[in-house]
């Protein structure tokens, strides 16, 4: 594997650092690989350490009371991992199941040691505040499709934001993921290809007009 600084460079969070705040944060960090189908931490965990997806990438999911899985978002390299609500303490809760579906690798940085080194000095606050933005986006989304979109918004919405993840699941495992029906996600599919949205080719899908597909889950049509 590659020295750690450069790890580390390789995500855009740290791409303003210089060559000594590169080895600062290499000090208090970490870089492990996981293994597709491993667990990076359970729900109710707590952790020091503050995770960045360098490689690979990262399924959020909680489990309901009867032991069902609900889907709620994926985690792309080049992010930050943990689910930060707060800096005044010294552990991270976790709130939900977080798994890997590729090999991967990690950036485990010290939660507290980069809070004394870095955010007390008014370093990567402003990219801190940006991934925690991001993260309330992510839950945005999550309350949308759960509560607000209809089972062709949900489509739409994934085809517009997540085309590639679409195209590299299984039909079932994407109903599984938007919580639909398989049968029902065939017929939405279907809808949208003959209406001349998307385009249909040996089960890869093409979007043909992705402004269609924003005004379907905005409700707009």
């Amino acid at each position: 594997m590659p020295n750690l600084d450069f790890q580390i460079h390789k995500l855009s969070f740290f791409s303003s650092l210089d060559h000594h705040q590169l080895n600062n944060i290499a000090k208090i960090s970490v870089i492990k690989k996981y293994p597709k189908d491993s667990i990076l931490y359970y729900e109710n965990d707590t952790s020091q350490k503050v995770f960045f997806l360098i490689e690979g990438l990262l399924k959020v999911y909680k489990i309901d009371k009867y032991d069902n899985e609900i889907f709620l978002y994926h985690i792309y390299e080049d992010s930050m991992i943990s689910e930060l609500t707060t800096i005044n303490d010294n552990s991270i809760q976790c709130f939900s199941n977080a798994e890997f579906t590729e090999d991967s690798v990690v950036l485990e940085v010290d939660f507290d040691a980069f809070k004394e080194v870095f955010l007390s000095q008014n370093i990567l606050n402003s990219e801190f505040i940006n991934e925690i933005l991001k993260k309330t986006s992510q839950l945005h989304c999550v309350v949308n499709r759960e509560l607000v979109f209809d089972a062709t918004a949900k489509v739409a919405f994934m085809l517009w934001d997540d085309l590639e993840i679409f195209n590299s699941k299984k039909r079932q495992e994407v109903s599984f993921m938007l919580h639909i029906q398989p049968e029902t996600l065939s017929r939405v599919l279907k809808k949208l290809s003959r209406n001349g949205t998307i385009e249909i080719k040996n089960s890869h899908i093409t979007v043909l007009n992705k402004e269609s597909l924003k005004k379907i889950y905005r409700g707009e049509e």
